[in-house]
Protein backbone atom coordinates (compact mmCIF):
# COMPACT_ATOMS: atom_id res chain seq x y z
CA UNK A 1 0.00 0.00 0.00
CA UNK A 2 1.19 3.30 -0.94
CA UNK A 3 1.94 5.85 1.71
CA UNK A 4 -1.45 7.87 2.55
CA UNK A 5 -1.30 11.77 1.05
CA UNK A 6 -2.22 13.56 4.50
CA UNK A 7 -3.42 16.33 2.53
CA UNK A 8 -6.18 14.06 1.51
CA UNK A 9 -7.43 14.20 5.49
CA UNK A 10 -9.11 17.12 5.54
CA UNK A 11 -11.70 15.95 2.31
CA UNK A 12 -12.52 12.16 4.38
CA UNK A 13 -13.63 14.60 7.33
CA UNK A 14 -15.65 16.70 5.41
CA UNK A 15 -17.58 13.76 3.69
CA UNK A 16 -17.72 12.31 7.12
CA UNK A 17 -19.27 15.69 8.12
CA UNK A 18 -21.09 16.39 5.15
CA UNK A 19 -21.96 13.22 3.35
CA UNK A 20 -21.64 14.36 -0.40
CA UNK A 21 -19.23 15.56 -2.09
CA UNK A 22 -20.88 19.16 -3.18
CA UNK A 23 -21.32 19.52 0.62
CA UNK A 24 -17.83 18.89 1.44
CA UNK A 25 -16.68 21.13 -1.10
CA UNK A 26 -18.20 23.78 0.09
CA UNK A 27 -17.33 23.42 3.57
CA UNK A 28 -13.64 22.81 2.41
CA UNK A 29 -13.91 26.05 -0.02
CA UNK A 30 -12.79 24.22 -3.06
CA UNK A 31 -13.94 23.09 -5.61
CA UNK A 32 -16.49 19.55 -6.35
CA UNK A 33 -14.12 17.90 -9.34
CA UNK A 34 -11.29 18.63 -6.44
CA UNK A 35 -13.14 16.61 -3.95
CA UNK A 36 -14.54 13.64 -6.18
CA UNK A 37 -10.37 13.46 -7.74
CA UNK A 38 -10.03 13.08 -3.76
CA UNK A 39 -12.02 10.50 -3.11
CA UNK A 40 -10.79 8.60 -5.90
CA UNK A 41 -7.34 8.60 -4.33
CA UNK A 42 -9.04 7.51 -0.95
CA UNK A 43 -10.55 5.03 -2.83
CA UNK A 44 -7.37 3.98 -4.64
CA UNK A 45 -5.45 3.68 -1.09
CA UNK A 46 -7.69 2.01 0.87
CA UNK A 47 -8.57 -0.24 -1.38
CA UNK A 48 -12.63 0.29 -0.45
CA UNK A 49 -15.55 2.54 -1.42
CA UNK A 50 -15.42 4.43 1.72
CA UNK A 51 -19.01 6.44 0.57
CA UNK A 52 -21.34 4.90 -1.07
CA UNK A 53 -24.68 6.68 -2.41
CA UNK A 54 -28.06 5.97 -0.84
CA UNK A 55 -30.55 8.70 -2.20
CA UNK A 56 -29.42 11.85 -1.64
CA UNK A 57 -26.29 11.08 0.87
CA UNK A 58 -23.46 9.48 0.84
CA UNK A 59 -22.77 7.01 3.48
CA UNK A 60 -19.64 5.60 5.03
CA UNK A 61 -18.58 1.89 4.52
CA UNK A 62 -17.51 -0.57 7.42
CA UNK A 63 -13.98 0.29 6.51
CA UNK A 64 -14.65 4.18 6.53
CA UNK A 65 -16.40 4.13 9.75
CA UNK A 66 -13.45 2.27 11.34
CA UNK A 67 -10.87 5.72 9.62
CA UNK A 68 -13.63 8.10 11.72
CA UNK A 69 -12.63 8.06 14.89
CA UNK A 70 -8.76 8.48 14.33
CA UNK A 71 -9.35 10.70 11.61
CA UNK A 72 -10.91 12.77 14.42
CA UNK A 73 -8.67 12.66 16.00
CA UNK A 74 -5.92 13.54 13.79
CA UNK A 75 -7.65 16.68 12.76
CA UNK A 76 -8.60 17.68 15.53
CA UNK A 77 -4.77 17.36 17.20
CA UNK A 78 -3.74 19.30 13.76
CA UNK A 79 -6.30 22.42 14.76
CA UNK A 80 -5.83 22.69 18.43
CA UNK A 81 -1.69 22.17 18.33
CA UNK A 82 -0.15 23.08 15.16
CA UNK A 83 -3.09 25.48 13.16
CA UNK A 84 -3.85 27.57 16.47
CA UNK A 85 -0.13 27.90 16.67
CA UNK A 86 0.26 29.86 13.27
CA UNK A 87 -0.89 33.68 13.09
CA UNK A 88 -3.97 34.64 11.10
CA UNK A 89 -3.36 37.15 9.06
CA UNK A 90 -6.93 38.33 7.44
CA UNK A 91 -5.57 40.52 4.50
CA UNK A 92 -3.74 37.91 2.85
CA UNK A 93 -6.12 34.83 4.01
CA UNK A 94 -8.19 33.11 1.41
CA UNK A 95 -10.59 31.50 4.26
CA UNK A 96 -14.37 31.27 4.05
CA UNK A 97 -16.17 31.13 7.10
CA UNK A 98 -19.30 28.83 7.74
CA UNK A 99 -21.36 30.83 9.83
CA UNK A 100 -25.37 29.74 10.50
CA UNK A 101 -27.55 32.40 10.80
CA UNK A 102 -31.40 32.52 10.20
CA UNK A 103 -33.49 35.04 7.36
CA UNK A 104 -33.26 37.36 10.18
CA UNK A 105 -30.09 36.85 11.58
CA UNK A 106 -29.00 37.61 7.83
CA UNK A 107 -30.64 40.70 7.92
CA UNK A 108 -29.26 42.04 10.90
CA UNK A 109 -25.94 41.11 11.04
CA UNK A 110 -24.54 40.24 7.48
CA UNK A 111 -24.61 43.81 5.76
CA UNK A 112 -21.93 45.50 8.95
CA UNK A 113 -19.73 42.15 8.61
CA UNK A 114 -19.90 41.74 4.74
CA UNK A 115 -18.52 45.73 4.88
CA UNK A 116 -16.07 45.05 7.71
CA UNK A 117 -14.74 41.72 5.96
CA UNK A 118 -13.76 43.52 2.22
CA UNK A 119 -11.67 46.35 4.48
CA UNK A 120 -10.53 43.90 6.35
CA UNK A 121 -9.63 40.94 4.62
CA UNK A 122 -10.65 41.84 1.10
CA UNK A 123 -9.88 37.54 0.29
CA UNK A 124 -12.54 36.38 2.48
CA UNK A 125 -15.60 35.05 2.22
CA UNK A 126 -18.40 33.74 4.38
CA UNK A 127 -20.76 30.82 3.70
CA UNK A 128 -24.59 31.17 5.49
CA UNK A 129 -26.36 28.19 6.20
CA UNK A 130 -29.62 27.77 8.87
CA UNK A 131 -29.43 24.06 10.85
CA UNK A 132 -32.02 23.16 13.08
CA UNK A 133 -30.09 22.93 16.79
CA UNK A 134 -29.69 19.12 16.43
CA UNK A 135 -27.76 19.72 13.12
CA UNK A 136 -26.25 22.90 14.31
CA UNK A 137 -24.76 20.93 17.21
CA UNK A 138 -22.74 18.63 15.36
CA UNK A 139 -22.07 21.14 12.58
CA UNK A 140 -19.94 22.88 15.45
CA UNK A 141 -18.45 20.17 17.03
CA UNK A 142 -17.27 18.68 13.66
CA UNK A 143 -15.98 21.97 12.29
CA UNK A 144 -18.36 22.31 8.98
CA UNK A 145 -20.03 25.27 11.47
CA UNK A 146 -17.67 28.21 12.31
CA UNK A 147 -19.96 30.43 14.17
CA UNK A 148 -23.69 30.65 14.76
CA UNK A 149 -25.34 34.53 15.21
CA UNK A 150 -28.61 35.04 16.46
CA UNK A 151 -31.30 33.67 19.40
CA UNK A 152 -30.08 30.24 19.43
CA UNK A 153 -32.63 28.97 21.74
CA UNK A 154 -31.57 25.33 23.39
CA UNK A 155 -28.28 25.16 22.35
CA UNK A 156 -26.22 24.45 25.87
CA UNK A 157 -23.31 22.32 26.55
CA UNK A 158 -20.14 22.00 28.41
CA UNK A 159 -18.67 22.58 25.05
CA UNK A 160 -19.92 25.27 23.82
CA UNK A 161 -18.97 28.72 24.40
CA UNK A 162 -21.73 32.11 23.83
CA UNK A 163 -21.37 35.42 23.93
CA UNK A 164 -24.69 37.78 24.26
CA UNK A 165 -24.46 40.79 21.75
CA UNK A 166 -27.12 42.96 22.47
CA UNK A 167 -31.15 42.31 22.87
CA UNK A 168 -34.29 42.66 21.23
CA UNK A 169 -37.87 42.57 21.93
CA UNK A 170 -40.97 42.38 19.87
CA UNK A 171 -43.27 44.23 18.23
CA UNK A 172 -47.07 43.96 17.00
CA UNK A 173 -46.83 44.72 13.02
CA UNK A 174 -50.37 46.55 11.68
CA UNK A 175 -51.09 47.95 8.36
CA UNK A 176 -50.33 51.80 7.59
CA UNK A 177 -54.17 53.02 9.15
CA UNK A 178 -54.81 50.16 11.29
CA UNK A 179 -56.46 51.83 14.44
CA UNK A 180 -57.45 55.09 12.57
CA UNK A 181 -53.38 55.83 12.89
CA UNK A 182 -53.44 54.92 16.58
CA UNK A 183 -49.65 54.62 17.88
CA UNK A 184 -50.91 52.38 20.81
CA UNK A 185 -52.54 49.54 21.11
CA UNK A 186 -54.63 48.41 24.05
CA UNK A 187 -54.79 44.79 25.56
CA UNK A 188 -58.74 44.61 24.35
CA UNK A 189 -57.25 45.55 21.02
CA UNK A 190 -54.86 42.50 20.69
CA UNK A 191 -57.15 40.33 21.97
CA UNK A 192 -59.77 40.81 19.78
CA UNK A 193 -57.63 40.84 16.82
CA UNK A 194 -57.01 38.11 14.22
CA UNK A 195 -53.41 36.83 14.36
CA UNK A 196 -50.61 35.69 11.87
CA UNK A 197 -48.48 33.57 13.89
CA UNK A 198 -44.90 32.36 13.32
CA UNK A 199 -44.21 29.12 14.48
CA UNK A 200 -40.71 27.87 14.22
CA UNK A 201 -38.57 25.48 15.93
CA UNK A 202 -35.75 26.69 17.98
CA UNK A 203 -36.64 30.37 17.43
CA UNK A 204 -37.74 33.71 18.97
CA UNK A 205 -41.35 32.72 18.57
CA UNK A 206 -41.26 29.78 20.97
CA UNK A 207 -40.14 32.58 24.08
CA UNK A 208 -42.98 34.88 22.88
CA UNK A 209 -45.34 31.64 23.09
CA UNK A 210 -44.56 30.68 26.48
CA UNK A 211 -44.48 34.78 28.01
CA UNK A 212 -48.32 34.53 26.49
CA UNK A 213 -49.42 31.27 28.36
CA UNK A 214 -47.70 32.57 31.36
CA UNK A 215 -49.81 35.70 31.29
CA UNK A 216 -52.77 33.58 30.42
CA UNK A 217 -53.22 35.83 26.79
CA UNK A 218 -54.87 33.71 24.04
CA UNK A 219 -55.51 35.47 21.02
CA UNK A 220 -57.12 34.25 18.14
CA UNK A 221 -54.78 32.94 15.67
CA UNK A 222 -56.42 33.08 11.82
CA UNK A 223 -52.60 31.62 10.32
CA UNK A 224 -49.89 29.67 11.31
CA UNK A 225 -47.35 29.82 9.38
CA UNK A 226 -43.18 28.67 9.61
CA UNK A 227 -42.44 31.60 7.29
CA UNK A 228 -41.92 35.14 8.18
CA UNK A 229 -41.72 36.53 4.76
CA UNK A 230 -45.60 36.11 3.72
CA UNK A 231 -46.38 37.91 6.70
CA UNK A 232 -46.05 41.42 5.49
CA UNK A 233 -48.42 41.21 2.18
CA UNK A 234 -50.67 39.41 4.31
CA UNK A 235 -50.73 41.97 7.45
CA UNK A 236 -51.21 44.90 5.11
CA UNK A 237 -54.06 43.79 3.18
CA UNK A 238 -55.70 42.49 6.62
CA UNK A 239 -57.01 43.78 9.68
CA UNK A 240 -54.33 41.30 11.30
CA UNK A 241 -51.73 41.59 13.46
CA UNK A 242 -48.12 39.97 14.01
CA UNK A 243 -46.13 39.91 16.61
CA UNK A 244 -42.37 39.69 15.39
CA UNK A 245 -39.29 40.47 16.62
CA UNK A 246 -38.15 43.90 16.61
CA UNK A 247 -35.36 43.80 13.73
CA UNK A 248 -38.13 42.06 11.60
CA UNK A 249 -41.01 44.66 12.06
CA UNK A 250 -38.48 47.20 11.63
CA UNK A 251 -37.60 45.75 8.14
CA UNK A 252 -41.00 45.17 7.33
CA UNK A 253 -42.03 48.61 8.24
CA UNK A 254 -39.80 50.46 5.37
CA UNK A 255 -41.98 48.29 2.56
CA UNK A 256 -44.84 50.87 2.52
CA UNK A 257 -48.41 49.96 3.97
CA UNK A 258 -47.23 48.92 7.47
CA UNK A 259 -46.22 50.08 10.45
CA UNK A 260 -45.66 48.85 14.41
CA UNK A 261 -46.66 49.65 17.56
CA UNK A 262 -45.03 48.16 20.86
CA UNK A 263 -47.12 45.33 22.46
CA UNK A 264 -49.98 46.33 25.16
CA UNK A 265 -48.75 43.44 27.34
CA UNK A 266 -45.01 42.59 29.40
CA UNK A 267 -43.31 41.18 26.20
CA UNK A 268 -40.13 39.52 26.75
CA UNK A 269 -36.52 40.11 24.89
CA UNK A 270 -34.29 37.95 23.47
CA UNK A 271 -30.50 37.75 23.43
CA UNK A 272 -28.76 38.13 20.28
CA UNK A 273 -25.18 35.85 20.07
CA UNK A 274 -22.71 33.62 18.85
CA UNK A 275 -21.90 30.53 19.54
CA UNK A 276 -18.96 28.30 18.98
CA UNK A 277 -17.55 25.06 19.88
CA UNK A 278 -14.57 24.26 21.84
CA UNK A 279 -12.56 22.81 18.86
CA UNK A 280 -12.34 26.30 17.78
CA UNK A 281 -11.90 27.89 20.72
CA UNK A 282 -8.16 28.61 20.08
CA UNK A 283 -8.21 28.68 16.15
CA UNK A 284 -6.90 32.07 15.58
CA UNK A 285 -9.37 32.74 12.35
CA UNK A 286 -11.73 31.71 14.39
CA UNK A 287 -10.60 34.18 17.30
CA UNK A 288 -10.19 37.06 14.58
CA UNK A 289 -13.62 36.27 13.25
CA UNK A 290 -15.36 36.17 17.10
CA UNK A 291 -13.75 39.48 17.91
CA UNK A 292 -14.92 41.24 14.59
CA UNK A 293 -18.69 40.36 15.53
CA UNK A 294 -17.97 42.00 18.93
CA UNK A 295 -16.49 44.89 17.39
CA UNK A 296 -19.29 45.63 15.38
CA UNK A 297 -22.36 44.25 17.63
CA UNK A 298 -21.74 43.94 21.25
CA UNK A 299 -24.17 46.62 23.00
CA UNK A 300 -25.19 47.83 19.73
CA UNK A 301 -28.06 45.93 17.63
CA UNK A 302 -27.76 47.55 14.10
CA UNK A 303 -31.22 47.29 13.63
CA UNK A 304 -32.04 50.43 16.44
CA UNK A 305 -29.66 52.80 14.44
CA UNK A 306 -31.62 55.88 13.07
CA UNK A 307 -32.17 55.41 9.30
CA UNK A 308 -29.94 58.04 7.10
Amino acid sequence: MDRLDLNLLPVLEALFAQRSVSGAARALGVTQPSVSLALRRLRAHFEDELFVRQGARMEPTPAAQRLLEPVTKVMTSVRSEIVAAAPFDPAQSGRCFTLNLSDLGELTFLPDLMTALRERGPGLSVRSVYLPPAELRKGLADGSVDLALGFLLGLEGDNLFTQTLFEQGFVCLVRSDWGGGAQTMTLDDFLAADHAVIEQEGRSQEVLERRLRSLGLHRRSVLRSPHFMTVPLLVARSDMIATVPYGLGRIFSRLGGLRFVPPPFDAPRIPLQQLWHRRSHQDPGAVWLRRLVAELFRGRDPMARPEG
